[in-house]
């Protein structure tokens, strides 16, 4: 069974949506460890109530990145991890710790990639007026949000949406796609080619706003 260390930064609801499928059987993971770069996270909290091995490597103890990223490695090698997953996880990592974990590391993204990488991304969404917005998850790479896609869920833009819930809608979706994604680099589904990321026994259904199907 695959190891799964968890990055966050504060409540935790993308780690807490993981450990709720593999304690359901819905993912076959173990839960190696939480790690956070925040000490007062909430997700903290959550991970303690289900007996999680945690962590705070808190990146405003070091002098610069390398120190912090060299501490962070530390952490998340002594969980012996199969994959690392940035679950709300604040912190731009450096190339050399990409190059660490190349193949293993995903990131969760609140946005349909390419559109929208880094922050406010809801806030930015709705300024465009855009119809369709969603979130995405993505191997990580050096380049910040632009990894080869694995998944992706979208949601309407709805008249009077304000940043508040239109982030309430894609989070419920982000929940969905990661458990997703994580059970298929479990179960060895993913299959790197020339046009990026494909799920070996993933059905598309082309009238689905989550693609591949979020199963």
């Amino acid at each position: 069974m695959k190891r799964v260390v968890i990055l966050i930064s504060g409540r935790g609801s993308n780690m807490a949506a993981l450990l709720a499928a593999m304690r359901t059987g819905q993912l076959v993971a173990t839960a190696a460890g939480v790690i956070s770069n925040r000490p007062d996270a909430a997700g903290l909290a959550l991970a303690a109530g289900q007996s999680v091995p945690r962590a705070v490597v808190d990146h405003r103890r070091f002098a610069d990145r390398e120190a912090f990223e060299r501490a962070l490695i530390a952490a998340i090698d002594t969980l012996t991890p199969d994959l690392v997953v940035m679950a709300g996880f604040m912190r731009i990592v450096s190339a050399a710790f990409v190059e660490h974990y190349a193949g293993r590391l995903i990131n969760i993204h609140p946005s349909l990639l390419p559109a929208y990488p880094g922050l406010n991304t809801h806030r930015r969404a709705l300024a465009d007026g855009v119809k369709i917005h969603g979130c995405t998850v993505h191997f990580v790479t050096a380049s910040v949000d632009q990894g080869p896609i694995i998944v992706q869920g979208a949601v309407a833009v709805h008249d009077g949406d304000t940043e508040a819930t239109l982030a309430a809608r894609v989070l419920e979706v982000e929940h969905r796609i990661l458990v997703s994604a994580v059970r298929w680099f479990c179960a060895d589904q993913l299959v790197s080619g020339r046009h990026g990321v494909r799920v070996s026994s993933a059905v598309v259904d082309e009238a689905a706003m989550t693609v591949p199907v979020a199963d």
